[in-house]
């Protein structure tokens, strides 16, 4: 489970939105904590107890299970009320704005712990201290469910703040926080669904520039929700843009916690967990496959060509949107002064594709931390000078397309796919062709993207140190896989030896370690620790110049440097480090 205390793009609501992450975490405690006791499990007893809940990239997660540092009722209760005591101090109209709360699919049938009902508990702490509250009253896609008031998910200084505020708010308040039934019973409680469904889709014809096309696709879809929220709303999308409605995938259509059908719930995965997407599509001769996540705020794509299905890449995905969004803007912006206030953004352990459209092109390209919070915060930021972001991506499939929500989108981003798809095909062009069109003029990001699993987080100081003071005390590796480095930014601690005064222009992030390696053969590298889950990922990148087109050989490249990154900065056997193997 995981719960993200967020805030809404109406100036006059707030919100929070609970969800489940795992549900094959469970908890393992039973009815007491005595078997981990009795087990020697004290490492488990120390995670569960000495510590609390924190946000992450993306707001307040842990597993579900019994203890502080987890989600159960009484921590979103704990939590509820401290973002109550931070709200009310911040925001003197507080308690006539309001809260939204919004649930997905997911929860725990064991425990009969499930997003719904978290949802009704935060519901029931604000309704205690009569704050009216706008609960969905069916599940909904996370970009629904919006942040602040300037519809970003939060970010410092009030994640600080509102943790501190939860500290101070430990005590449940009264036995009307435990209520579910009083989203029920009060008057204050209002369902928002049919309006924001409603706006929702009134807002989606912006990103709508070939609907005559649309209407006559020939192409064929299949859409997988991976047993969570998005069927319905990616039907409501491909009909609004005039499309058939996509032939969605009977296992996986209707919610289900348990996700009985894949053996991970998580589309980013790729091929292995798209198999029943794939199967579906040949037998109904589709061309595209479409998968959002269970909360449908991410989307990953394949094609089906003559040698077999293409399964994009986060960041491929974002080369053919950052594409196609630009394509249509230069279409119905015939002022070329327009272009100096077109912005697009990326997390800086993202492809730099949209970089090199930017550079030949004209419009400003920004990177920001890991986490649609600094996309969606800087979105807002732009906005407010006048200026226009058109496309804003992660790497791990989350894209947005316009500005419509500041948050990566799902739904949206599927029905956009399909009329790139429609226009593509129109013009006799694959996806897949399209792309390497695309590198063809802007130059070949040929990209890796991956994780080695370290349970031991005295182990991941150990080895960043290490790197910090890689062949004496103060000094940065200086070749990697044979390549110089030339370029080393640490954004633990605010170093880039690229900028004139030696200080990172991203944020200082403390909490996290993240190390970018720039090589003089135009590879790109980054590892960083997961906000969330006991991974070091790495990400590289070869950009490779217009015109530089032997794909073997940026891929050996490639190759060899992320061979080196991992053996000679990570050292997983000498670690005890878990290798993905896929």
């Amino acid at each position: 489970i995981t719960v993200t205390f967020s805030f809404s793009t109406s100036p006059n609501c707030f919100q929070t939105s609970a969800h489940k992450w795992d549900p094959g975490e469970g908890d393992r405690w039973g009815s007491n904590g005595f078997p981990l006791l009795l087990a020697g499990r004290l490492d488990d007893l120390r995670s569960r107890l000495c510590s609390r809940m924190s946000f992450g990239t993306a707001g307040l997660r842990a597993p579900m299970g019994a203890g502080f540092n987890r989600i159960n009722d009484l921590t979103i209760i704990q939590s509820t009320q401290g973002l109550f005591s931070y709200l009310s101090r911040y925001f003197p109209d507080f308690s006539s704005r309001g809260l939204v709360v919004g649930f997905d699919t997911r929860g725990h049938e064991e425990s009969g712990c499930s997003s719904q009902r978290l949802a009704k508990l935060t519901a029931a702490v604000m309704l205690s201290r009569d704050v009216p509250v706008h609960l969905f009253s069916t599940f909904v896609p996370t970009p629904y469910v919006v942040y602040w008031c300037n519809g970003a998910q939060i970010a410092s200084p009030h994640d600080k703040e509102i943790l501190r505020s939860i500290e101070e708010q430990l005590e449940p308040w009264s036995a009307s926080c435990w209520e579910e039934e009083l989203v029920e019973k009060c008057s204050l409680r209002t369902d928002p669904l049919t309006q924001i469904n409603s706006c929702y889709m009134d807002e989606l014809t912006s990103l709508c520039f070939h609907r005559d096309l649309n209407s006559s696709c020939s192409l064929k879809f299949v859409h997988s929700s991976f047993h969570g929220v998005g069927h319905v709303f990616v039907q409501q999308a491909f009909q609004t843009f005039g499309f058939t409605p996509p032939i969605p995938v009977p296992e996986q259509k209707d919610p289900d916690p348990n996700f009985p059908s894949v053996r991970c719930p998580n589309p980013e995965e790729g091929e292995s967990v798209l198999e029943l997407s794939l199967l579906l599509a040949e037998r109904e001769n589709a061309q595209i496959v479409l998968a959002t996540d269970p909360d449908a705020d991410r989307l990953a794509v394949a094609e089906r060509s003559d040698s077999g299905w293409k399964v994009f890449t986060g960041n491929e995905l974002a080369a053919l949107l950052g594409w196609w969004m630009f394509f249509n803007w230069k279409e119905n912006n015939s002022n070329p002064g327009d272009i100096q206030g077109v912005y697009m953004l990326a997390t800086t352990v993202s492809s730099k594709i949209l970089k090199a459209f930017a550079r030949a092109e004209g419009f400003h390209f920004e990177e920001t931390l890991p986490g649609f919070k600094w996309i969606g915060n800087r979105i807002h930021e732009l906005s407010k000078t006048g200026n226009k972001v058109i496309f804003s991506f992660e790497e791990s499939i989350g894209f947005l397309c316009g500005s419509m929500v500041p948050e990566k989108d799902g739904v949206s981003s599927a029905v956009v796919v399909a009329e790139m798809a429609s226009y593509l095909h129109n013009k006799n062009l694959s996806l897949n062709q399209q792309l390497h069109n695309i590198y063809q003029t802007y130059g070949y990001h040929i990209s890796k993207t991956s994780y080695i699993v370290c349970n031991h987080p005295p182990t991941i100081q150990r080895i960043f140190s290490r790197i910090r003071n890689f062949d004496s005390e103060g000094s940065y590796p200086k070749t990697c896989g044979g390549a110089q480095i030339i370029h080393v930014r640490d954004v633990t601690t605010g170093y880039d030896s690229s900028q004139p005064d030696l200080r990172s222009v991203l944020p200082v992030s403390r909490s996290s370690q993240m190390i970018t390696f720039t090589l003089q053969n135009g590879v790109v590298a980054t590892l960083r620790t997961s906000g969330t889950e006991p991974k070091i990922k790495y990400y590289t990148e070869f950009c490779a110049a217009p015109g530089k087109s032997d794909v073997t050989t940026l891929e050996e490249e490639l190759k060899k440097v992320t061979t080196a990154l991992l053996d000679e900065f990570l050292e997983p056997e000498k670690n005890n480090l878990i290798r993905r193997f896929v």
